[in-house]
């Protein structure tokens, strides 16, 4: 059982963070047709509450590792626009000194050691940070972020195990929106229950609805609860859907790739329209404050773009730099 106290103003908290996701997704979009970004894009615009309502659950010194579409978990856990924003356009002022892009974040100071756009790579990463924390005794929790698709890697079983095992503070958080590029879960998985994967390890496993922000803040309170406590590891299945296609700014049904209809109905299921009404209806908002908060946020993407497009690319002489670690 969790006994940490929820902050008061959780509903706002995870609005804010959901809004400031979407927002920033949506202009990476409307900037990526100037062809200034060179790097491929994976976006989570329909994603949100995950990241948000994981985040809000973690202290800055926990671990995210997240994975090719990880723009959304950096920014829950606390990574700033400005070193986000250059990444995107392969500046030295970016956070992987613009050698990474888009898909390989870094952010040490807010514990993301370093993303993997290999499906799965974040997972077996992920389990060594939380073994060596458990070997230090250092009370961090870790979080993995992973699609539906990396669900299917034999990496995914031999990590949980290894976790379970040792009783690893690892909650594996399985983002399931169905298609792992262009193929459906349907034709992939015999069963589609990637949450039953916790019981074959004696774990904890909860399936929540992805859209709904507090029902994953309260899934993940009570796992990362249990990885803070010494219960060892948990999986998070949190159904949602991506609205954009697998890489770049378009919708996958603009090349036939999806049913139009099937992103309509999950459009009218958007985690941030349906989290507001809940806000607009329980009094935790007004108008007024979302107003605040959206133009809030706007000025702070309009400051990350042009701190961005100022900032220099990187010399020819840092092509080796920052490649190995130092011997100790």
């Amino acid at each position: 059982m969790n006994n940490a106290k929820r902050p008061r103003d959780l509903p706002a908290l995870l609005y804010s963070s959901m809004l400031r996701i979407r927002l920033f997704e949506e202009r990476i979009a409307a900037l990526y047709p100037e062809q200034e970004m060179k790097c491929p894009v994976h976006l989570c615009i329909g994603q949100e509450a995950i990241a948000a309502g994981v985040c809000l659950n973690l202290e800055k010194r926990d671990y995210v590792f997240s994975n090719h579409r990880g723009h959304g978990h950096a920014l829950a856990k606390g990574a700033p626009m400005r070193p986000l924003m250059a990444e995107f356009y392969g500046k030295k002022t970016g956070c992987s000194r613009g050698k990474g892009g888009s898909m390989h974040i870094a952010d040490r100071e807010n514990g993301i050691p370093g993303t993997s756009a290999i499906v799965g790579g974040g997972i077996p990463m992920g389990v060594g940070a939380a073994l060596a924390s458990s070997l230090k005794n250092d009370g961090r929790a870790t979080v993995i972020f992973f699609g539906d698709g990396a669900s299917e890697e034999g990496v995914f079983y031999e990590s949980f195990n290894f976790a379970s095992l040792k009783k690893l503070g690892v909650v594996f958080v399985c983002e399931n929106n169905f298609y792992a590029t262009n193929s459906h879960q349907r034709s992939r998985q015999a069963a589609c229950n990637i949450v039953n994967a916790a019981a074959a390890f004696d774990a904890h496993g909860v399936c929540v609805d992805g859209n709904d922000a507090m029902a994953v803040y309260e899934a993940a309170r009570g796992a990362v609860a249990k990885a803070r406590g010494g219960a060892g590891p948990s999986l998070i299945e949190a159904v949602t859907y991506r609205w954009k296609g697998h890489v770049g700014p378009e919708a996958d049904y603009e090349r036939g790739c999806r049913p139009k209809d099937e992103l309509m109905e999950w459009i009218e299921r958007c985690p941030i329209k349906r989290f507001r009404a809940r806000l607009l209806e329980t009094n935790a908002m007004t108008e007024r404050d979302m107003d605040a908060a959206e133009a809030s946020i706007n000025e702070e993407i309009d400051d990350a773009v042009a701190f961005a497009k100022a900032s220099p690319y990187p010399d020819a002489s840092d092509l080796l730099t920052n490649v190995y670690a130092a011997m100790q």
